[in-house]
């Protein structure tokens, strides 16, 4: 197959060398396919220059003028001030963590711009930490169009990034139907004021991503009307065993579901089930009496999570509900020793096992099953349409089971899940009480604190959410990393771990197997728990930043605690800065206890008017539509695919080429 150009490595730009291409591949971006689709989260309006002595305490403002003086200060934080003149006033600028060779170009005489937020010091206000530029000469009029805010990583500034995001939108793109190119350059840099192009960019590729989407349905609905399953009927009865063993009773919705689910499994037609709970209703002990049902029929279940945390917790469980059975469960991830693996891999192949429980390493061709009739795919937002297709291909058309604990509207279900059949489990576990949540300013950070050391004290535990690993200078949040030392010093006494994504796979399961046994009090730690993980005396959950995150992610971390016997609680910490979108959805989960009643205000809070790319709430399946808001779109899309289904199939593989494997979140199903 040709190169196109969206498939040529990042790499053949200008200034990409090994260690930006490593800092790239970080963020998911190894070919300029991936570079476009890597869009801005928000926008800044850096298009009006503003006087000096026009300068007041709220808003963010581009400034320039020339540099008087700059030196050190030593504080509790070591900083570098910097005093400028513009000729109608003076202002102090405020840097943080410079390096020596940063600091050298802040030379006496020299021009700078800067843009940042402004505060009250004493009598005085100063910017502090702006995004700045540096030059002998003065500058000339600011750029017309909106600046693009990435997300980032170390090793490569918001700066590096725009630079390699033009030179990428400068290039020769094919301008043909299909071709999402040109309406991604005009979201990169949109011109200021001229909404109108944006709205038009965002619906014709949210056109094209429906199109796609139903081209993949169109696909799995033929292939599954055609499609034969194993028959799984009532065997000797070990479910209703498992029931009298598990020391509680199952709830109404949790009874109902397993009906309809263990229903399905009996017919021939492959099961395509969506099995939606909120957090803590139960999901998991119902996939249990299905991998069961398999097991009576000497058949094997495939479980894959998406992460090894939560498939460790999830072999665990079924180790535990379903050993006393005889039933041999097995855990497969990328991470295990090589004898480990080909241990695991010939129980697998020999039928040995007959649940299999795993990452993505279960869809890894080495992996041959002996007679998989169930897969049982936990959290499906975070997997890809063609992952779930590899891993159905390792049985005969085995039943699919798909849980998620992110809750899905209404609306959305009927237009997008309308070839799977859906069950809802809406009712919690008897006992359950809410997790009392609170929105707090840092600067009530010392009562916080001396609650918290109370609370531990008392021997219960609690987690410390951060949305950053590691400082970065372009994002205003407090990393994990920076945090964790802070509370060291704030909490004498208090044991404190550290957990984040970046950390090898063992680490990981070190760390919260201490918090998980009590030798760590607080676990401070990134989103890498906000799924599946499940330790009964931890109580409180303080999110800082929260702002940062979607309703759907804040409900899935806050359903993190209060799921033993204690009440839970929930503190939202934010530094002070919040638009009013952001208190609207932090009201909201302080107000509201139900994940579906969460999912719906979601969905009304992201609406048409956030067409700038400052959506932020929540992990949607789609980048660009909306489909409980795009309903127009959506027919327009069934029909758009039955025609380049007929018509045209080169397109038809164009399309899905291009929105199964670009941007940074895959094709949903």
């Amino acid at each position: 197959m040709t190169e196109t150009l969206a498939d040529k490595a990042v790499d053949t730009l200008r200034g990409v060398g090994p260690g930006t291409r490593t800092s790239l591949k970080r963020l998911g971006i190894s070919t300029l396919r991936d570079l476009l689709f890597h869009l801005p989260f928000r926008y800044e309006d850096r298009t009006h220059l503003t006087p000096l002595a026009d300068l007041n305490q709220t808003g963010d403002y581009l400034v320039e003028g020339q540099i008087l003086s700059a030196h050190p200060v030593y504080s509790k934080t070591p900083a570098l001030l910097v005093t400028i003149s513009d000729g109608s006033a003076e202002l102090s600028l405020r840097f943080f963590r410079l390096r020596a060779q940063q600091a050298k170009v802040f030379a006496t005489g020299r021009y700078i711009r800067a843009f940042g937020a402004v505060h009250q010091l004493g009598r005085s206000i100063e910017m502090t930490h702006p995004d700045y530029q540096i030059t002998f000469d003065p500058l000339g009029p600011p750029a017309q169009t909106l600046t693009p805010i990435y997300p980032a990583t170390t090793g490569i500034s918001q700066t590096r990034l725009r630079n390699l995001v033009n030179q990428a939108c400068a290039l020769p793109w094919p301008q043909l139907e299909g071709q999402p190119w040109l309406a991604l350059r005009a979201l990169h840099a949109p011109i200021a004021g001229n909404t109108n192009a944006v709205i038009e960019a965002r619906r014709t590729l949210a056109l094209d991503e429906l199109t796609a989407y139903q081209l993949v349905m169109n696909e799995l609905i033929r292939a599954r009307s055609a499609a034969r399953a194993q028959p799984l009927p009532r065997g000797p009865a070990l479910g209703r065993q498992l029931l009298e063993s598990l020391g509680f009773e199952l709830t109404r919705a949790q009874r109902r579901v397993l009906t309809e689910i263990l229903a399905d499994l009996e017919k021939p037609l492959p099961m395509l089930r969506l099995l939606q709970g909120d957090v803590g209703s139960g999901k998991t002990i119902v996939a249990a009496f299905a991998a069961i049902r398999a097991a009576e029929c000497d058949c094997q279940t495939a479980i894959m999570a998406p992460t090894e945390l939560l498939a460790g917790q999830l072999h665990n469980n079924f180790s535990r509900w379903l050993g006393g059975f005889g039933i041999q469960s097995a855990l497969l991830t990328s991470a295990m020793p090589a004898v480990e693996k080909r241990r695991v891999l010939k129980m697998i192949s020999t039928g040995e096992a007959k649940v299999v429980t795993g990452t993505h390493a279960l869809i890894q061709n080495q992996v041959a099953f002996s007679k998989l009739a169930l897969v049982v795919i936990d959290e499906q937002h975070r997997f890809g349409v063609h992952q779930r297709m590899l891993l159905q291909e390792k049985g005969l058309t085995p039943h699919q089971l798909v849980m998620t604990a992110t809750p899905i509207p209404r609306t959305l279900s009927l237009s997008m899940y309308s070839d799977m059949d859906v069950s809802v489990i809406d009712e919690l576990p008897k006992g359950r009480a809410p997790i009392a949540t609170r929105i707090m300013n840092q600067r009530h950070r010392p009562e916080l604190l001396a609650w918290l050391a109370a609370l531990i004290r008392s021997g219960e535990q609690s987690f410390w959410v951060c949305t950053l690993i590691e400082a970065n200078n372009d994002i205003p949040a407090r990393a994990a990393e920076e945090s964790f030392e802070l509370l060291q010093k704030e909490l004498p006494g208090i044991r404190i771990g550290l957990m984040h994504g970046r950390l090898k796979a063992e680490e990981k399961a070190s760390v919260f197997e201490r918090f998980r046994q009590a030798e760590i009090d607080l676990l401070v730690a990134t989103t890498v728990i906000e799924v599946g993980v499940d330790v009964l005396n931890a109580t409180a959950i303080v999110i800082e930043n929260p702002e940062r995150l979607g309703l759907a992610q804040l409900h899935q971390l806050r359903g993190r605690v209060g799921r033993g016997q204690r009440p839970g609680h929930c503190i939202l910490l934010h530094d002070g800065h919040l638009s009013e979108n952001a208190r609207e959805r932090l009201r909201a989960l302080r107000d509201c206890q139900d994940g579906f009643t969460l999912a719906e205000k979601d969905l009304e809070l992201r609406g048409p008017g956030e067409v700038l790319g400052t959506r932020q709430t929540g992990e949607d399946a789609f980048q660009f539509a909306d489909p409980a808001g795009d309903v127009m779109l959506l027919e327009q899309a069934k029909v758009r695919a039955a025609r380049i289904l007929s018509d045209n199939p080169e397109l038809a593989r164009q399309l899905l080429d291009t929105w199964s494997t670009g941007g940074h979140r895959s094709l949903i199903v």
